[in-house]
Parts: structure tokens; C-alpha cells; sequence
């Protein structure tokens, strides 16, 4: 689905707290009763909590559900967005809310805005969505998973990311600055680059190469593999050089002469729900899958191929163990993402093939930017499967300590290479 912010400043705070008692409801029932809306809201009088529920139906932030054995509603995706947005608005992290630039399998990208005017990225989780193309298959594994909740599922996708880009920052790694966290959604930094998929001619392709190699090896020193490292997931940020040591100006035209010498491109890596320890069971799979994706798409995008075998997980697991870096795996882990949520996230991402940017679509580039909208069909069979697995595996309460956690998460500074 696609954020739609129009309703919310129509929207009362008597509205909010009926939806948040929505919210609250299901995390122990897949349609919450009318009374207990009423009695989670802590509104006095039932005809204002009907007025609500009825302005909240309208606007889609909650759903009547078919068939349904009792008079009750379930929470959608579009109002745990405005439960999103509304607390981030609360917090004075986001002002006005601007056009959708991006959408993948599995989150949308839209422009935000703080109350000073400067522009930030709101990243949105929903790895729900990638389940609808595959719905016969996943139907009876997420209806018979109490961790089945795509939108339980999406908020620890955000919490993840955030503390790995939290981490990584202020560990010298070239990531966008995390601002805030929110259920499934992040606010950080709008970085001016273009996506690597984009970049049609790169004047030294050698020296971006070798670069991109450099960041999986130093993620591998600090215990972390990207696992969906690929020109999906690179953005590339063109940086001025009066020294004129660049690699010179990239270029979305192949056919563009434009050499500039005083242009140094910098990578940044963005998208981190992959991401897992150097000591995971599948670590040497997803580290080959890193480096044989940059090297499959320097070769097909810009004919460039290394003379220089690797590098090779067993060559980057022994200069982890003489020459490591700090183990954010152990400091993000501690600071709030636990290895239970890993877990119940990685199984759930596998099993209903949200496997990021590192599966088919990588072989068409221009899969996903075509395809940027589902069709009203899609949309109404989105409504009724979110319908039937809507129910959180573990405690909110314990999500929620976590979610407060990572906002004081506070990382040792970065060791000497």
C-alpha cells in the first residue's frame, strides 16, 4: 500500500487513542471487539468512541473483518502508519510528510520534513508484501506461526536496521545518519547520490570496485556481513576534490564524455535487514553472495573484471580473528535487538522469500522500477490475508523496552584499523 498522510490532520486525539487501543488490542486478537476498542482507549461515553471508530473506517486506519464471528475491527497497515507518523510528529522528528520517491518488495521510501525545512528519508517496512505473490504457499505456515504478523515482523525489521545504521555510523562506516525509530518505520538523513542500478559509466570502474571489496572485508572485521550487498543497496555520492584525485564524474548516459578528475565518488551503504554475524551458520553463502553480486554487475554493467581472485570468506575469517575490529554483532545485541528477534525474523524473511534485492529481480534492472504499483486487485487480496495473520509472536511490552533501548543505543568509539 502507499502512505497517504492527507487524513491526518483531520485526525483528533480522540481518534489516536482509540487507534492505539486497536493497536493494543491486537497484540492478543486478530479482530478486537467493539467493547474492548472502548475500554483500551479509555474514553468515557461510547457514542465518541463510535464516532472515531467510524472516522477511522472511513479514512482505512482500521477494517471491519468478513465474516467475522463478533462486531469488531483489526488495525491496517495505513494506521499503524499514522500511529507512525503521529509519534514521530510528537517527538518533533518529522514536520510534513512529501512524495514517495521509492518503492521495493519490501518498504516504501518517502521524503519527509523537519520543522527547520531540511528534507529527511522515511523509510516504511512492509515485508508483507512480498508474500502476496506467494500467498498458497505461505498461507498455512503464517496461519499456524503466532510470529506470522507482517506488521510485528516489519517493526523488527526497523529496529534492526536502525541498530545496525546506528552502530555502523559511529563506527566510521559511510551510512546515512539514523534519526529516529518508530514500530516499522526509520527516519534518517537524505543522502544526495544516485543508486549504483543507475550509474551507467564510471570513468575508473577499478578503483570503485576495489573499494566496495574494501567495505565487505571491514564489515567482516567488525563481525558483520551486509548479506544484500548489490547495486540495489550502493548508493554512489559525487564529492569534489581539489587535490583532482578523484575517480572521476559518473554518469547515468553511457554515451556522456564527462571526465571530470576533481569528482571523487564516495559509496554509501544503505538497506541492513539482512544483515548477520560473521559467526552465522549461512555466514560463508551470504559473504560469496556479496562479492559475486559486485562482480557480476562490474562485469555486465561496465565490462569490468578483477584479475584479482576473491576475497574469500576463509581469508576474511582469519583476518577477523588476527586483526578484529569491535564486535558490533555482540554490541547491537546488547543494546537491545536480541538474538530471539533475529531468529524469528530470519525464518519468517526466508519462509515467505524476502530475501532483499539479492534474488531474481537483480537479473532485470528495471523489474522493480517499473512495477511500482500493485494493482487494486492486489491491493484488496493485501486487505484480506493481512486479516487472517495480524497476531504478534512475542510481547509488545518486550519490543517496546527494546525499541527504547536502541534510541540510547551508544557504541564505543571505532578501534584503529
Amino acid at each position: 500500500m502507499k502512505l497517504d498522510a492527507k487524513a491526518l490532520r483531520y485526525l483528533t486525539s480522540e481518534d489516536f487513542r482509540v487507534l492505539q487501543g486497536v493497536e493494543a488490542g491486537s497484540r492478543n486478537h486478530e479482530v478486537v471487539p467493539t467493547p474492548l476498542i472502548s475500554q483500551l482507549s479509555g474514553l468515557r461515553g461510547g457514542s465518541g468512541v463510535h464516532r472515531s471508530i467510524s472516522n477511522l473506517a472511513k479514512t482505512n486506519l482500521i477494517a471491519k473483518v468478513k465474516n467475522a464471528k463478533y462486531d469488531g475491527y483489526r488495525l491496517t497497515y495505513g494506521g499503524l502508519d499514522y500511529l507512525a507518523l503521529n509519534a514521530h510528529q510528537k517527538q518533533k522528528v518529522v514536520y510534513s510528510v512529501g512524495n514517495q520517491i521509492g518503492v521495493g518488495k519490501e518498504s516504501d521510501i518517502v521524503v519527509v520534513a523537519h520543522s527547520s525545512g531540511s528534507q529527511r528519508i522515511l523509510k516504511i517496512h512492509r515485508l508483507g508484501r512480498i508474500s502476496f505473490r506467494t500467498v498458497k504457499t505461505n498461507r498455512d505456515y503464517l496461519r499456524h506461526r503466532n510470529t506470522g504478523s507482517w506488521m510485528y515482523m516489519s517493526r523488527l525489521a526497523a529496529m534492526k536496521e536502525f541498530a545496525f545504521m546506528k552502530a555502523l555510523r559511529e563506527n566510521g562506516f559511510n551510512v546515512p545518519e539514523p534519526i529516529a525509530q518508530n514500530r516499522h518505520t526509520i527516519v534518517m538523513e537524505l543522502i544526495d547520490a544516485f543508486p549504483l542500478r543507475q550509474i551507467s559509466k564510471v570513468p575508473h570502474p577499478e578503483a570503485l570496485y576495489s573499494e566496495l571489496m574494501d567495505i565487505i572485508l571491514e564489515l567482516a572485521r567488525f563481525g558483520l556481513i551486509h548479506g544484500d550487498f548489490n547495486e540495489f543497496n550502493i548508493l554512489i555520492k559525487e564529492i569534489v576534490d581539489p587535490t583532482g584525485k578523484g575517480k572521476g564524474k559518473a554518469s547515468a548516459d553511457a554515451d556522456a564524455e564527462d571526465s571530470d578528475e576533481n569528482v571523487r565518488l564516495e559509496p554509501v551503504i544503505i538497506d541492513f535487514p539482512q544483515m548477520v554475524s560473521i559467526d552465522h551458520v549461512n555466514a560463508e553463502m551470504y559473504f560469496d553472495r556479496d562479492v559475486n553480486c559486485i562482480k557480476r554487475y562490474f562485469q555486465r554493467k561496465f565490462h569490468f573484471v578483477s584479475d584479482v581472485p576473491g576475497p574469500f570468506f576463509a581469508d576474511a575469517k582469519k583476518n577477523f580473528l588476527k586483526n578484529p575490529g569491535k564486535r558490533l554483532d555482540v554490541e547491537v545485541e546488547a543494546s537491545g535487538f536480541s538474538r530471539k528477534m533475529a531468529r524469528e525474523l530470519e525464518t519468517y524473511m526466508k519462509e515467505v522469500g524476502a530475501d532483499g534485492d539479492a534474488g531474481a529481480a537483480r537479473d532485470d534492472l528495471d523489474e522493480d522500477e517499473d512495477d511500482e504499483e500493485e494493482s487494486s486487485e492486489e491491493e484488496e487480496e493485501e486487505e484480506e490475508e493481512e486479516e487472517e495473520d495480524e497476531q504478534p509472536g512475542q510481547s509488545s511490552t518486550e519490543v517496546d523496552e527494546s525499541s527504547e533501548r536502541l534510541e540510547k543505543l551508544q557504541v564505543s568509539e571505532s578501534s584503529a584499523p
